[in-house]
């Protein structure tokens, strides 16, 4: 699908292979924070997930893609949950894995093939996320691709001891 392919990255479907890869994301603690969780999941579990990733976005109401280099080295994740179809809007999750691999503009690229993905193929006419106050990188990418903060959710998130404010972002398309 070329919506889905850019100049240093495309996005693609889950595999049975991403086993492994899946696995290390969900079960890395340092970043259990933006995904709101705090169990691990097992190889099983994953294994099952995958099995079950080709069913239809509008029957599941959500979109797992791999943010992939052209080597095929898998570098992040890009999601979309909570899709309304009725109301024409999804949320929007990223992640690109190793530290090494960010600010290196792969993010705000996947992004923009999804943005593209989601008004064309989807007819979506919000998309919208939820973003720590501290993620200023997180912020900057959003906000770069037409997000704006439309609110403020305070002591949202409670980690290591202390309370998070989240800002909810949208992007109308027009």
């Amino acid at each position: 699908m070329i919506t889905l392919k850019g100049k240093h990255i495309y996005l693609r479907a889950l595999e049975l292979e991403d086993l492994e890869f899946i696995h290390q994301v969900e079960n890395d603690e340092s970043i259990w924070e933006i995904s709101s969780t705090i169990t691990p999941y097992s190889k099983f579990l994953i294994k099952q997930y995958l099995e079950n990733a080709h069913k239809d976005i509008f029957e599941v109401k959500q979109l797992r893609l791999v943010i992939s280099s052209y080597n095929d080295d898998a570098l992040g994740l890009i999601d979309l949950f909570d899709f309304d179809f009725r109301n024409k809007r999804v949320g929007v999750g990223i992640l690109i894995k190793n530290p090494e691999d960010r600010q290196k503009g792969f993010a705000s690229e996947a992004l923009g093939l999804l943005i593209d993905y989601c008004v064309k193929h989807l007819d979506v006419h919000q998309l919208y996320c939820n973003i720590s106050e501290e993620n200023t990188a997180s912020l900057n990418l959003f906000e770069s691709h037409g997000f704006q903060k439309i609110g403020l959710k305070k002591d949202w998130t409670y980690t290591n001891g202390s309370y998070k404010n989240e800002y909810l972002l949208q992007r109308i398309s027009i």
